[in-house]
């Protein structure tokens, strides 16, 4: 058995398998475990390839971290805030610091904005753009929606579909977010939570990588390998079957025979490693998927306490950064001495372009000076930094990409020992717990249970509302997959160009 990667998707199907005693060997690239949801350490401090919060509704994903980790899975208050024109606003917002930092002209400015799009809707309703505008205003729109939006994604707002706003945004208006300012967690009716909003969340000690270098542990000590610095580059099949995978190595090349794949790495690499080479129409496909490229810069700062949140949301127009994250407030001991902090600032780029083209040396002199700007910590106590590029970390969901994916599905369906999951997998921007159960559900075709892994990822569920009474009505599988879908995030989808009002 083979499996492809070695993040959460790859190493959860790796530990189904060995802990049933299948023969598993797991191939990555990378030097460390956990994919996007490693754990790096530099000079004793340890941050994360962006923050990796432990939240789920799946009960066999939530039994899996706890098996592993136990008391060092550690329950954590979620503390942000949003920097905006040299202001922090709270997040979830508060009406007495919110009215502060708008002040009294602002703050009337988004009253009548609001009014004015009550009155005078934008149709048709077209973009994200759109979307927001009609619901909370222009003004709010430009404050708290449209700079964060288009760093991360890289696509302008009036590009994107207004179906992710209506989908990603779902359950939160400005009326909610105004009765939650006031009232905070008195106001909900409920016990259920609108998920932009949650408070509370579980984080390993060590960071994210402290989970998956447990299930490394696991995985060995139950027989299986976990070959890293390896790169598939080949997978020679006969039209139906993958029969052999080509693995490079320190420049050397060897070829495995398999039984059965799981594969997680990028489908338009995965497409490319075809030995005979696919067809034109497929690999056309593959080549029409695109991703989002991601950068830490991680600065040591010789300050005890830096800011209390565990991350700010930088919407900001003048500064490139999206956030940042403060690792000593996910755990104390992410950092070896307690007189020091460790920031993460984010970048959120393309492969090539003029941010991912800095040298090391001129990206930390960048994120040093956009931390100055902001003005969290003086210039003399940044002693140190590491930059951390993660190619692919993000799937893009632009124009044309649905038609793309469904010709590569169809065309992989045609190989009966290979199944695809995780993030890169399938190309879905997704949460750990949905790679964790979409592996788990892999391993257990292979013991003749019949699940479509794609099914698990198709957004007309993914993202349907489940209340916690509908839940324990359902049986253990369909309610996994049900509470999986109220805990996913969405990606914008770009349109081809925002129509023009009649």
């Amino acid at each position: 058995m083979v499996i492809v990667g070695a993040g959460p998707a790859g190493l959860t199907a790796a530990y189904e398998l060995t802990r049933l005693g299948v023969d598993t060997t797991v191939f990555d690239l990378d030097c460390r475990v956990g994919g996007l949801a490693q754990t790096v350490t530099y000079k004793g401090f340890r941050f994360d390839i962006g923050g990796h919060r432990f939240f789920t509704k799946v009960r066999l994903v939530q039994e899996l971290w706890h098996e592993m980790l136990g008391s060092n899975l550690l329950k954590r208050p979620r503390l942000s805030r949003v920097y905006y024109r040299g202001k922090f606003f709270h997040y979830p917002l508060k009406a007495t610091n919110t009215l502060a930092n708008l002040g009294a002209v602002e703050s009337l400015w988004v009253l009548g904005s609001y009014a004015w799009a009550k009155v005078f809707p934008i149709r048709p309703e077209v973009s994200f753009e759109d979307w927001i505008s009609n619901r909370f205003g222009r003004k709010l729109f430009q404050i708290f929606f449209k700079s964060y939006t288009e760093k991360v994604w890289g696509i302008p707002c009036h590009e994107i579909g207004a179906q992710w706003a209506a989908q990603r945004i779902k359950g939160l208006s400005l009326r909610t977010a105004l009765v939650n300012m006031l009232l905070g967690e008195r106001a909900r009716m409920s016990d259920e939570r609108i998920k932009t909003l949650i408070g509370e969340f579980e984080y390993p000690r060590l960071g994210p990588g402290m989970m998956w270098e447990a299930f490394r542990d696991r995985i060995v000590a139950a027989g299986g390998t976990i070959d890293l610095g390896s790169r598939v580059v080949g997978l020679q099949h006969d039209g139906h079957l993958i029969k052999r995978v080509v693995v490079e190595r320190d420049g050397q090349q060897a070829a495995y025979d398999v039984g059965h794949v799981i594969s997680t790495m990028p489908i338009r690499e995965l497409a490319a490693a075809f030995e005979p080479a696919l067809l034109p129409s497929v690999l056309q496909a593959a080549n029409r998927l695109k991703y989002r490229d991601f950068v830490t810069v991680a600065l040591i700062v010789r300050q005890r306490d830096v800011f209390p949140d565990n991350w700010i949301y930088v919407h900001d127009p003048s500064v490139r950064v999206g956030r940042i994250q403060n690792f000593k407030n996910w755990s104390p001991d992410m950092v070896p001495d307690p007189g020091m902090t460790c920031l993460g600032l984010e970048y959120f780029c393309s492969e090539g372009d003029d941010l991912w083209s800095l040298s090391d040396e001129a990206f930390l002199e960048v994120a040093k000076q956009e931390l100055l700007t902001i003005g969290v910590v003086r210039a003399e106590l940044i002693v140190d930094g590491a930059v951390v590029r993660v190619r692919k970390a993000y799937p893009v969901y632009d124009s044309g990409y649905s038609e793309a994916l469904e010709v590569l599905r169809s065309h992989f369906a045609r190989f009966g020992n290979l199944q695809l999951v995780g993030r890169n997998g399938t190309h879905t921007y997704n949460n750990q717990d949905h790679s964790m159960l979409s592996a788990i559900l892999a391993v257990r075709n292979l013991l003749g249970e019949d699940h479509d892994l794609w099914a698990v990822n198709a957004e007309e569920t993914y993202h349907e509302e489940v209340s916690d009474i509908e839940l324990e009505a359902r049986d253990d599988r369909d309610q996994d997959l049900r509470a999986l879908a109220s805990t996913q995030p969405l990606v914008p989808i770009r349109i081809e160009k925002k129509q023009t009002q009649p």
